[in-house]
């Protein structure tokens, strides 16, 4: 028998529910300002008693993903927030821009997207395209569609089934949200840059799909590396990572 097996321990039911909803803010099924449910609806929808319902609101809560308001619920946070965000010292003290950023995004999203080509499930793929559709939908409204583009970064990132990479991409979230809203404002008047991207969303996403984890690092470097050369080619590639 091996020495290093350790008993099985049962998870509790509050960090099932706050698995669970954790994972719809994550993906985006959960957007931001979206209201949750009522403790009331929740116990009733996962079968659990109000203290576990408390319990994982309070821990979503302490994690900056949600913000609790008296007498009017519980709400998902705007993604541009950055209340309370542990990395926002440190960037605002090293006067970091954008480029920086990228250079981050690189590392990180990279590694992520092969990850997410090994672990997601069907359920994460299609979160996925839902997200290029929706922001595609979005552009053809005439909107900017960052919150679609983040919420597709951050579906790679919970494929990956890393806790960390999660976690990580959450606080840099606000960052990235602020890069992606900056690149896209100035792409929008430029339909073969904005084309651009949503065609190397869907070749990030196909990588994916087909569980080709180097195909999905190379698409997800050719993305990052695109908007990069933007910037630096431009003065926009020297300004402050978040305003």
């Amino acid at each position: 028998m091996n020495s290093h097996l350790a008993p099985i321990k049962p998870k509790r039911i509050a960090d099932q529910v706050f698995e669970q909803l954790r994972d719809l803010i994550f993906r985006g099924e959960l957007k931001p300002g979206d209201k949750i449910m009522p403790e009331r609806e929740l116990m009733k929808e996962l079968g659990v008693s109000r203290n576990s319902v408390r319990e994982a609101l309070n821990k979503l809560a302490a994690m900056g993903l949600v913000d609790q308001r008296q007498g009017q619920g519980t709400f998902v946070r705007e993604l541009g927030s950055v209340k309370d965000n542990p990395i926002m010292d440190l960037m605002s003290s090293h006067n970091a821009t954008i480029t920086d950023l990228l250079e981050v995004r690189m590392g990180l999203e990279c590694n992520g997207a092969a990850l997410a080509a090994e672990k997601a499930t069907l359920d994460d793929i299609r979160i996925m395209e839902k997200s290029i559709a929706t922001m595609e939908e979005a552009i053809r409204e005439g909107r900017v569609g960052t919150d679609e583009d983040a919420h597709f970064h951050m579906a790679i990132a919970h494929a990956t089934r890393n806790p960390l990479q999660v976690h990580m991409m959450k606080y840099f979230h606000d960052f990235i949200f602020y890069g992606i809203n900056e690149s896209l404002k100035r792409f929008f008047d430029m339909p073969d840059r904005t084309e651009e991207i949503l065609a190397q969303h869907r070749q990030i996403l196909d990588a994916i799909a087909k569980r080709s984890s180097g195909n999905a690092y190379a698409a997800m470097a050719e993305h990052i590396l695109y908007i990069k050369n933007f910037f630096e080619n431009t003065r926009e590639g020297n300004l402050p990572a978040m305003k």
